[in-house]
């Protein structure tokens, strides 16, 4: 429902506005979200990675309506996912709406410790 053709060309210039907002101390990190981050891996990826090269303490989460395993299963995707530290996966069910949950909207999203999870071979949640 989205035209991936509209919008503006991403150019060296946002790279910088994005370092320069993370590298703010009132910023915790970085979050990828809207649309679907796993869509656009070759426009993430570079920034990304120089958020993590820039600012190597700060945690970068990614929201997806992909699940862990679909991820997991294409490389591409991996890749992106290795460079960040949080994921919040599965699609937004209203059905399982819950207001009370705390960085994700329905019952069925995890919150999982990427690097966690990738050393152990188990899912690891951050937080419930």
């Amino acid at each position: 429902y989205q035209d991936p053709n509209n919008g503006k060309l991403w150019t060296d210039k946002e790279t910088q506005q994005v370092l320069q907002y993370v590298s703010d101390d009132n910023v915790a990190g970085l979050t990828l979200l809207g649309g679907e981050p796993f869509q656009n891996i070759d426009g993430l990826l570079p920034l990304v990675r120089a958020v993590r090269k820039a600012q190597p303490e700060k945690d970068i989460w990614v929201y997806s309506g992909y699940t862990l395993d679909a991820i997991l299963k294409d490389p591409k995707k991996k890749e992106l996912l290795e460079e960040c530290d949080i994921l919040v996966d599965g699609l937004y069910v209203e059905e399982l709406r819950d207001p009370a949950l705390r960085f994700r909207g329905s019952k069925n999203q995890r919150i999982i410790d990427i690097k966690k999870t990738l050393s152990s071979g188990d899912v690891v949640i951050a937080m419930e």
